[in-house]
């Protein structure tokens, strides 16, 4: 039995793993200035970054129309019997519900969608894993027990410059984003059911980067883990800390990966994340 693993933009994969992955990516859109862009096909990263500096309105993500996933879909099943589709929160977007929607419209080829309830390259965690038991014939029961499996043990954690971006996009409450400013704190957010919600207030943004390292660490003592540095247009930043982090934890399997165009809306330049998961045995 065949199966074809789909994913969205916001798992910021490169393009060699989605290619030797044969991953399948559906793009989510940020509007800037009235202007439509497929983020990662039409915007890279560094494009959106240099697009939305300064004190303009901010842009306007949307999730991609059921119909292309449908499309999508129905393409897949000429040469597939079994579709699963791995998507960012379905508590801070509608594309896991767009997922399921387009799975129950899509005729003669069995659609399984799986909400990752976080997002970026943590979200491709799920995905490389799914691609590759894929690729060795699993079936699509035994691989979305995997993912669950993996739920269990995945973390992550971010921080942000400026709590406006989240508060002005509606991904985190005003009176969390009032108390933030006012006191110039740097909180540790994450994603609890589903939704993103401070989890430690804390002073200086080295602070915050140290008690995400320091609960990286915690979890590395018990378990063999790969970790994702995950930046929003910081790559040197990124790079100083993954060198650290190397030295401090040499068993983490660590890679680089950033906050594009759509988590970049919401989370502004500067922010910096740190995501984990027991690596496969």
């Amino acid at each position: 039995m065949k199966t074809a693993i789909v994913t969205d933009s916001t798992a910021y994969l490169p393009p060699q793993i989605i290619d030797k992955l044969n991953i399948h990516v559906i793009p989510l859109t940020v509007t800037i200035d009235g202007q439509v862009y497929d983020e990662e096909v039409d915007l890279t990263s560094e494009e959106f970054y240099d697009k939305v500096r300064g004190e303009g309105p901010l842009p306007k993500t949307s999730q991609p129309p059921v119909g292309k996933f449908v499309e999508l879909f129905e393409s897949l099943k000429e040469n597939y019997d079994a579709i699963i589709s791995i998507h960012l929160s379905s508590g801070i977007s509608g594309t896991y519900a767009g997922a399921v929607q387009a799975g129950e419209m899509a005729e003669g080829v069995d659609v399984r969608a799986f909400d990752s309830e976080l997002s970026c390259y943590v979200q491709g965690f799920y995905v490389i894993r799914a691609a590759e038991m894929a690729m060795e014939g699993a079936a699509p029961d035994e691989i979305m027990a995997e993912l669950a499996e993996m739920k269990k043990t995945m973390r992550a954690y971010f921080m942000v410059d400026d709590l406006a971006h989240l508060q002005r996009g509606g991904r985190l409450s005003s009176a969390q984003a009032l108390i933030g400013g006012l006191l110039q704190v740097k909180p540790i957010l994450h994603f609890q059911d589903k939704v993103i919600v401070p989890f430690e207030k804390i002073r200086t943004r080295k602070k915050a980067m140290k008690r995400i390292a320091d609960m990286l660490a915690e979890d590395a003592e018990k378990l063999p883990l790969e970790a994702a540095i995950i930046h929003a247009n910081r790559p040197e930043e990124a790079e100083a800390w993954k060198q650290e982090l190397e030295e401090r934890m040499p068993d983490v399997n660590f890679t680089i990966s950033y906050f594009g165009p759509v988590i970049g809306t919401h989370l502004g330049e500067g922010s910096m994340g740190l995501g984990w998961v027991k690596r496969k045995a």
